[in-house]
């Protein structure tokens, strides 16, 4: 107890009479996540210019792809810390004290979870007021644009820092917008899927400026690898606050099916048909390179009206997932650094997110993803690993910071960020799928450095837990 942070000290676990079934908690909050817009409007493209994005090989190709891809953020991303969050009902920041020790735990993963929210709210924001600012017929980083995500980043912050309660009750409706919108979508579409023909496509777009060519078969799956986990790292990690929720390995297990692996696939196959269908249907000419998705909801809805509402919406249903984000990093805050007034440090915070507004940074989602998973890649690997290391429970507090754990993250980072070195320097290798590769570095170290007796010593916490 002597050893003890106050952070760590004062943990109290959740208690199983506030817990609630997995279609109440985990599900519903993963579907919000990846319902959310800016994930699946890249899907069709994977954040690149290649002709014909992931559709250069057909559909079924792509699917697969993100399918795998959605079982891989399920399985290795999610179950372990639900289960660690479930067994202990303690969060994120408290868990993590058994891999990275309680000193080490106050920098990694707590400290970090909260200063890359705000690099998710830069991105929520900016996404938004494009959305808001085209409805109103305004170009893309318009002084408009910046303006409306400006203020939205701002708002968001405000609430998340002092009034989530009033954000939660509505949050628990809103994802049902993005549902009913690509559905929507989908079914408008879907005559055209038949017609498609995805080495048309690649032949009308491939001589544009700026394109590149066409990724086959291995570069589409290693792609949307590295956009869907690198996205999903961060939610990954936070099944620890989601598990605390649950009462039991079922809802663990159904909690991630439904929500991360089921809203994963409905989203991105749903991202997929929508494209496909609008070219095979004629809506739109296989010479146009449109982007992202919402681009095309003029062509297929038949009316600037009605696609300027369905932005509005998307944007208005992307609203509490900001909140949350402010939130999190608030809380984290509040945790690490109680002597600092939270308004001093989300403000700090919310600077930095405007910054990458304004240098439209944040409109890099792809990149921001790559960076978010080079960092939680990692973290997760070696969460893994103590976890089957101790027997598939959570170990408890260890001394210090515990070596295994920092030691591979930082090989793991180094992995994980590997291909934002410049191409000379690397080579011209590419990392295949850096987050995922970043996992298993971070596991596997840490297997190898706790073998070789490299942890710090474990201590008692004053809660009864598995």
């Amino acid at each position: 107890m002597a050893n003890l942070p106050d952070y760590v000290a004062m943990a109290k676990p959740n208690p199983m009479a506030n817990r609630v079934s997995w279609w109440k908690s985990t599900a519903q909050t993963y579907a919000g996540i990846m319902l959310w817009f800016v994930f699946w409007q890249d899907i069709p493209n994977g954040g690149t210019n290649a002709a014909g994005g992931m559709l250069a090989c057909g559909l079924p190709v792509a699917i697969a792809a993100v399918v795998l891809a959605a079982f891989l953020c399920h399985l290795l991303f999610y179950l372990v810390p639900g289960k660690l969050g479930m067994k202990t009902g303690l969060p994120l920041y408290i868990v993590g004290t058994s891999t990275y020790g309680v000193n080490g735990g106050f920098l990694m993963p707590g400290f970090l979870m909260g200063v890359l929210q705000f690099g998710w709210l830069a991105v929520n924001a900016y996404f938004s007021g494009a959305l808001l600012s085209g409805a109103m017929g305004m170009e893309f980083n318009s002084p408009v644009h910046m303006g409306i995500s400006i203020v939205w980043a701002l708002v968001a912050a405000f609430i998340g820092l002092k009034g989530i309660q009033y954000v939660a009750p509505i949050a628990t409706f809103l994802p049902l917008i993005p549902l009913v919108i690509l559905v929507l979508l989908v079914v408008k579409t879907a005559g055209g899927l038949g017609s498609f023909e995805p080495q048309t496509l690649v032949q009308g777009v491939q001589s544009q400026e700026g394109v590149l060519p066409a990724l086959g078969t291995y570069g589409i799956f290693n792609l949307l690898g590295i956009y869907i986990i690198g996205f999903f790292a961060t939610a990954g990690a936070a099944g620890c606050d989601m598990g605390a929720g649950n009462r039991d390995n079922r809802d663990v297990q159904l909690g991630g099916l439904f929500g991360v692996f089921g809203s994963t696939v409905f989203a991105g196959v749903c991202s997929l048909l929508v494209y496909a269908g609008a070219y095979g249907a004629g809506m739109i000419p296989y010479t146009q390179n449109v982007g992202a998705t919402p681009n095309l909801m003029e062509a297929i809805m038949g009316s600037k009206a009605i696609a300027g509402t369905l932005m509005t919406l998307l944007a208005v249903a992307a609203f509490p997932s900001a909140c949350f984000c402010a939130m999190i990093a608030a809380n984290s805050f509040k945790t690490t650094l109680p002597k600092v007034n939270p308004f001093v440090t989300c403000g700090i915070g919310v600077s930095c997110a405007i910054i990458l507004i304004v240098t439209t940074l944040a409109g890099k989602a792809a990149g921001v993803f790559s960076v978010i998973g080079a960092s939680f890649g990692p973290i997760c690997g070696a969460m893994v690993a103590d976890y089957l290391l101790s027997g598939c429970r959570w170990n408890g507090p260890r001394a210090g910071f515990n070596l295994p754990g920092w030691i591979s993250w930082f090989f793991g980072f180094i992995v994980g960020a590997f291909n934002f070195l410049p191409a000379d320097m690397r080579g011209g290798f590419d990392m295949p799928c850096p987050p995922l590769l970043a996992f298993f570095v971070g596991f596997l170290l840490y297997a190898l450095l706790a073998k070789m007796g490299l942890e710090s010593q474990t201590l008692d916490l004053p809660q009864n837990v598995e």
